[in-house]
């Protein structure tokens, strides 16, 4: 009875008293391409697609529009021509000033022709006055005469460069109704309509200020707002990764054009512009899009061949050595590892591991070399 009493009291100890395994989380390594893990996600935002060149075109005249050749999502080339303005008053002015220079011209050659006469009659006077047959006071009124002559010519060719000038302002008022496009882009909104008037300003509520919108797709990139507590993740020329609400399974190649260097005080965010690697004609202007900020390869040193990435919560630290723990036979042993580096949560292995290995990533207790494990299922 005694000996069945001490036998139950061992299996009870034994069974109550044992310390239970600690529950695991494992992973199993594997081998990947050291190109396909260079570039990690170091911050993740959101923006919208803008244009830089984007004009809303109007006139530098007031004026009632008489024609516009241009429609919404009409591909325009710099110069070609969008609206015309009535011209009909300016070009009433342009032939008053050309006739009044052709007044003017006419005017001089007759002059001329009054001098060449003067200055002969001058002569013969001095040739008489000289002689002693002619009289003194005739000379002095041919002399006056021809002074005279060549003052109003010099008046009437000042007249006529002024005349010029006003035939030219007359003839940029003509141009100035003629509307062209500013540079080569899409029509994205036609704002007049033939019949309405436009000004370079609003003058009231029945005045347009713009013929249409012209937007250059070349120029389309991204503004992101990045909270100013991770802008020091950002840098210029950094690969970025663009997807557009609209299409989110297409993945665009961008980068860091700029980092605008001055922060909104009401949002605490930095202005970054993002420039895309190559326009997709899905791209438009307004749309929204979530980019993903990686890093930048070109400043890392260069990792070659296969390389084994594990999640950054696996490396544990043994007095300044990094050690991750590796699972035979349901028990841990202790492995050195060399990491080359760590990005957001994952890290790098580049010594002490072998694709195939099972690794542990969390437990709930603290382990040891030869420590039992329970991984659940």
């Amino acid at each position: 009875m005694v000996i069945l009493l001490l036998v139950a009291a061992t299996a009870a100890w034994f069974w109550f008293g044992r310390k239970a395994a600690p529950e695991v989380r494992t992973i199993v390594v594997r081998e990947q391409n050291a190109a396909s893990t260079a570039a990690r996600v170091t911050l993740n935002a959101s923006g919208y697609v803008t244009a830089r060149r984007a004009a809303t075109v109007s006139s530098k005249v007031t004026g009632k529009v008489i024609e516009i050749v241009i429609e919404e999502g009409m591909e325009v080339k710099a110069g070609q021509l969008l609206a015309k303005l009535d011209a009909s008053n300016v070009e009433a002015g342009h032939r008053l000033s050309q006739a009044q220079l052709d007044s003017a011209r006419k005017s001089l050659e007759e002059t001329r022709s009054n001098i060449e006469l003067a200055e002969k009659e001058l002569a013969r006077y001095r040739t008489l006055v000289a002689a002693q047959a002619g009289n003194q006071a005739d000379l002095d009124r041919a002399e006056a005469q021809v002074r005279s002559l060549n003052a109003r010519l010099m008046k009437q060719t000042a007249e006529i460069s002024v005349a010029e000038a006003e035939v030219a302002q007359w003839k940029q008022q003509i141009d100035d109704t003629i509307i062209v496009a500013p540079f080569g882009g899409v029509v994205t909104s036609k704002n007049a309509q033939p019949g309405e008037m436009i000004s370079p300003m609003s003058v009231g509520g029945f005045t347009r200020t713009g013929i249409c919108t012209i937007v250059d797709m070349t120029s389309l990139e991204i503004e992101v707002d990045v909270n100013e507590s991770y802008i020091n993740r950002v840098t210029a020329g950094q690969p970025v990764e663009a997807t557009l609400d609209s299409y989110p399974d297409v993945k665009m190649p961008a980068k860091v054009i700029a980092i605008i260097p001055t922060a909104d005080r009401q949002k605490a965010t930095v202005k970054v512009r993002v420039g895309f690697e190559k326009i997709d004609l899905r791209i438009l202007p307004d749309m929204a899009v979530k980019v993903s900020f990686r890093e930048n390869t070109a400043t890392e040193a260069p990792v070659a061949g296969k390389i084994i990435s594990v999640p950054k919560s696996a490396i544990d630290d043994d007095n300044g050595r990094s050690i991750v723990w590796v699972v035979r036979d349901e028990k841990v042993e202790r492995r050195a590892v060399e990491v080359s580096q760590t990005t957001g949560e994952e890290s790098i292995i580049t010594a002490g591991l072998s694709s195939g290995e099972t690794i542990i990533t969390s437990s709930s207790e603290k382990l040891s070399d030869g420590t039992k494990i329970k991984i659940p299922n």
